[in-house]
This record gives C-alpha cells, sequence and structure tokens, in this order.
C-alpha cells in the first residue's frame, strides 16, 4: 500500500513521545504491555492485560469490499493496512469504538480492531492491541448492534433483542446472551448501565422503555415516538429520532426523562432525520435532510439547523464550531458554516465516478471524523483520503490500496 502525502506528513505525537502521557494518570507505566496470566493489586492504574497503554489516539480504519470479501484494518499511526479474514456479502459494517460489527444475511460477524479508548470523564485511557477474529452473533440483514463498556446489545430486524457481555468479546469470544423480554419498536441503545428502547405495543406510537442490565424493565417515562429511526450517545444523553424531531433522554441520579427536539415545521418522510453522522464524544450530530440538504441537532442547545447544499452523498461534523463536511454528487468534498449555511471550501472531485448516498440495499462513501482528521473511502479509485477539515478541507494523506474500500468505518476512538 501507497501513502502519499501533499505536504509534510502528519506524524501523531504518538510516534515522537509515546512515554508521555498526557492525561491526570501521570505516573503510571504507559507500556502495559506484556501479556500477564493476571492483574495484580500493583497493576498500574488503566492497566489491560494483553494491551499497550499510548498517549495517543490509535486511529485504525475497518475496510471492507462486499464483492470480493477482502477485508483490511488500515492502522492510521503507521499507514500500514493488515489483511485479515475473508467476509463476502457484507451488507453493513458497524462499530462501537473497538470492534466491528459486519452484518450479512447469514449473522453478524465480529472483529476485533485492536485500538480503542477508554474515556474516565476527566482523563482518557488510549490502548492498541493484536487483531484478531472473535466470533458470529446471530442475525440477518437487518440486525443492528450498539454497545456500552459493559454490554453488547443486538436486535434483529423483528424487534427481537439479545445482550451480551462486553467482558466475553474482550476475551475473544461472543459468549451466551440474555434474551430482553417483548418485541422492540426500533433498536436497543445500552446507557447509564441501562437498556433504552421502544415497546411495540401496536399503536401509532411507540413507548419509552427503560430496563436493567437483567432484562427487567424498571422505568416508563412519560415519551412516546411516532416511528423510530435513528439514534445516538452524546454527553447529553441519547438522540433518539422520530417523525416529528427527536427524543432527548437522560439520566440523573437514577432517574431517567425525556425531553422532545421537534424540527418546528412539518417535515415529510423523505426529509426527516433517519440516521446519525457524528464524532464520538460530540454533541453535534448530522443527518441527511433529503437529497439537496442537510439537518445539523445541536444536542445543547437543542435545535435542529437545515443547511442548504447541492446533491448530497454522505456528511459529517467534529462540531464545537467546526464545519459541516459534505460530500456531494460530483464527488468533491464541501465545507458549510453550520449557523449562516455559507459554504466556506470546496476540494476538487476526490471520488472516482458518480457517487451515491448510502441506502438500506446500497453502500456508498462515509465521511469519518475524529479530533484533528476526517477520512473519505473512494472504493473505485481504491484509495482513503484523509483531511485536515481544519485548513480548508485540505488532503492531508492519501491511503493507496489493493482492495475497494466499499464498506469503512473508524475505530479507535
Amino acid at each position: 500500500m501507497l501513502v502519499r502525502s501533499n505536504v509534510i506528513p502528519w506524524v501523531p505525537a504518538a510516534l515522537v513521545a509515546v512515554s508521555l502521557l498526557t492525561t491526570s494518570c501521570a505516573g503510571q507505566n504507559d507500556e502495559a504491555s506484556a501479556p500477564k496470566s493476571s492483574a495484580s493489586a500493583s497493576a498500574p492504574h488503566g492497566y489491560v492485560e494483553g494491551a499497550q497503554e499510548k498517549a495517543e489516539q490509535q486511529s485504525r480504519l475497518l475496510l471492507n469490499d462486499p464483492e470480493t470479501g477482502d477485508t483490511r484494518v488500515l492502522d492510521l499511526i503507521t499507514g500500514k493496512a493488515q489483511e485479515v479474514s475473508q467476509r463476502t456479502g457484507t451488507t453493513g459494517l458497524t462499530t462501537d469504538g473497538r470492534f466491528g460489527y459486519f452484518r450479512t444475511s447469514g449473522g453478524m460477524h465480529v472483529l476485533d480492531g485492536g485500538a480503542w479508548m477508554v474515556d474516565h470523564g476527566d482523563h482518557v485511557h488510549y490502548y492498541r492491541a493484536a487483531i484478531r477474529d472473535v466470533g458470529r452473533l446471530p442475525g440477518g440483514a437487518g440486525t443492528r448492534v450498539r454497545s456500552d463498556a459493559a454490554v453488547t446489545a443486538v436486535t434483529d430486524e423483528d424487534g427481537r433483542a439479545r445482550i451480551y457481555r462486553r467482558a466475553e468479546l474482550e476475551k475473544g469470544k461472543v459468549g451466551s446472551p440474555r434474551t430482553l423480554p417483548g418485541t422492540q419498536a426500533g433498536v436497543v441503545v445500552p446507557y447509564a448501565e441501562h437498556l433504552l428502547s421502544f415497546t411495540d405495543n401496536g399503536q401509532d406510537a411507540a413507548q419509552l422503555a427503560v430496563y436493567d442490565r437483567e432484562g427487567k424493565r424498571v422505568a416508563s417515562p412519560d415519551a412516546a415516538c411516532e416511528d423510530p429511526r435513528g439514534d445516538a450517545v452524546t454527553r447529553r444523553g441519547v438522540v433518539l429520532g422520530c417523525a416529528d424531531g427527536a427524543l432527548l433522554v437522560r439520566e440523573t441520579d437514577g432517574a431517567f426523562t425525556a425531553r422532545k427536539i421537534p424540527y418546528g415545521d412539518d417535515v415529510i418522510d423523505r426529509e426527516r432525520a433517519t440516521a446519525f453522522r457524528y464524532r464520538p464524544g460530540s454533541d453535534t450530530l448530522t443527518a441527511s435532510a433529503g437529497e439537496r440538504a442537510v439537518w445539523v441537532l445541536d444536542v445543547t442547545e437543542r435545535t435542529w439547523t437545515r443547511v442548504k447544499t447541492d446533491p448530497v452523498v454522505a456528511a459529517n461534523t467534529a462540531g464545537e464550531g467546526s464545519v459541516l463536511i459534505v460530500l456531494q454528487s460530483d464527488g468533491s468534498l464541501h465545507g458549510y458554516d453550520i449557523s449562516t449555511g455559507k459554504q466556506l471550501s470546496k476540494t476538487k472531485p476526490l471520488v472516482t465516478g458518480a457517487p451515491e448516498a448510502a441506502t438500506d440495499q446500497s453502500a456508498g462513501p462515509v465521511i469519518e471524523v475524529d479530533r484533528s482528521r476526517a477520512y473519505l473511502n473512494d472504493p473505485q479509485g481504491k484509495r482513503v483520503y484523509e483531511i485536515d477539515y481544519n485548513d480548508n478541507l485540505r488532503i492531508a494523506r492519501t491511503f493507496d490500496l489493493d482492495i475497494k474500500p466499499v464498506l469503512m468505518v473508524e475505530t479507535g476512538r
């Protein structure tokens, strides 16, 4: 694989100073690397058996070509791609920050991407470890996966949900699930040591329900949602998409509350937000608003902004005053000021051919965003672009690959 750069290559600080920790865990052993039979009482704070702790984010891209099954893990620190087991017939690829979930008609194949972070609120730990296959979770093409630090919730297209222990996945095995009772309308979302979902009661609007980790229903906030689609976990709570806007569900001292964030105007079905893209840890969400616009939801301010664009293929933003990044149908990236809707920057066409937005039946290019860079996959061109969104969408690096990266997610964040 060839890595090309238009300027002096961007080198993460981790390559120059991996022995320095910039978090409040100063003084701990940064190299918790050598696998040990068990962690003793004297193990450093943040120790994870079999993993190396690093000073900087250890981002990796999981890439897959559904037609050939070719799969790669692109290490964004070293710039090298590693070949892993083939996965043909993949209809979707998602991640929870560490594990990649390759959705097929025969189940969900789980890959440990070997890079993750643990957020303790006042400081963060970054880890890297070996890449390895974990196993297969049962489910069809419509199966959806959501995780937190303790559990992974798998919801199939019929609304049945199974809960897996995250610790088992971290050990390299699937383990035995616990079944959530009843049928869910929408996906089950782990949050605040509980599970959020909508109950399918056959009525026009589904009712919000809160379950504990054992599957017992413990709360029923007075909140309903018509046709729930789309979800996101933010620092302000969980956002759940509804036909007339979104619900923001929050937990405070063990109590769960829900507040509606309406669009403000009537929105037709094809222009509502049904899938959110955002930087993990951000409170600014993006979603398609039809063919020529993008929704931006500010969770902190609880407001929707509709940014008009040319035909949209993909969109994302880092939030916190950053530009809205939009891939348009000519293959170029455009940067917009979210508050004014003004276009601020534009690239030359980057994606080969005439890219189309992803649907339930097809994949399309995506924009992955972290704290300093954005990543855009060009399937037909067999490459991935690294974009500096703080510098007028400058192309920082180009990764030339030996496969078509049709599906892409970023781990390690």
